[in-house]
């Protein structure tokens, strides 16, 4: 399976943003990945749909959102008609969550669930098999600069189990602390599409970082 490289941008330059978009664009990374908080889910608010509205007008690749609120069902509509190819959900702020997974495929949109460090991967074993994706965070969601979590890897091989049973085209997509120093050991656990923003954004040359996870990809499964 193709690995994903999915620049967050959540840490881009927003006085420049047409600027890096453009940067991803041109490069070797797969998706745009787009984080929703609403101060209420996480303690942090970023962007709604005026800046999904910028990002799409200019992305050429598809936007990956990851929806960190409460009440999700009433936005995924119009997420959806702001140009998001994926959506994601967490399971911890669906109170119907097979009902939600259902309105997101019903608005065109691959659908996905994030789950929080905390919660165990096995809780999705009666849903799996309807979901195109599942989020792993790997630290805590609403900042971004935190220390990956090395549980994570653990939870990473185990969902990979689960859904080699019942869905084994299911992308698996960690978000948290994501590096080229942790990159090969996530493959390896099991995931292949990987969210990464101070990684990117704050290296010196943001395309050769991109390219760098995209050779650490392509290594390990040549090997």
């Amino acid at each position: 399976m193709k690995h994903i490289i999915a620049p967050s941008i959540l840490s881009a330059d927003f006085a420049n943003l047409q600027r890096d978009i453009e940067m991803i664009n041109n490069s070797e990374a797969d998706w745009f990945h787009i984080d929703v908080m609403d101060g209420v889910f996480v303690p942090n608010i970023s962007f709604g749909f005026p800046v999904l509205k910028a990002v799409r007008q200019y992305a050429k690749k598809p936007l990956d959102v990851h929806l960190m609120i409460i009440n999700p069902d009433q936005y995924i509509e119009e997420f959806a008609k702001n140009g998001a190819a994926i959506i994601t959900v967490h399971y911890e702020a669906c109170t119907h969550l097979h009902r939600t997974i259902q309105l997101i495929k019903a608005n065109g949109c691959k659908a996905s669930v994030a789950l929080n460090p905390h919660t165990p991967v096995e809780l999705l074993k009666d849903i799996l098999v309807d979901l195109d994706m599942v989020l792993i965070m790997s630290v805590n969601p609403g900042f971004g600069g935190q220390q990956f979590i090395p549980q994570s890897l653990n939870k990473i091989a185990t969902l990979k189990q689960m859904a080699l049973h019942v869905n084994p085209d299911l992308i698996i997509e960690v978000d948290g602390g994501v590096s080229t120093a942790n990159l090969a050991s996530l493959i390896h656990a099991g995931a292949s599409a990987f969210v990464a923003g101070n990684a990117i954004f704050g290296a010196q040359s943001p395309p050769d970082m991109i390219s760098s996870m995209k050779k650490i990809d392509a290594k390990l499964l040549n090997s």
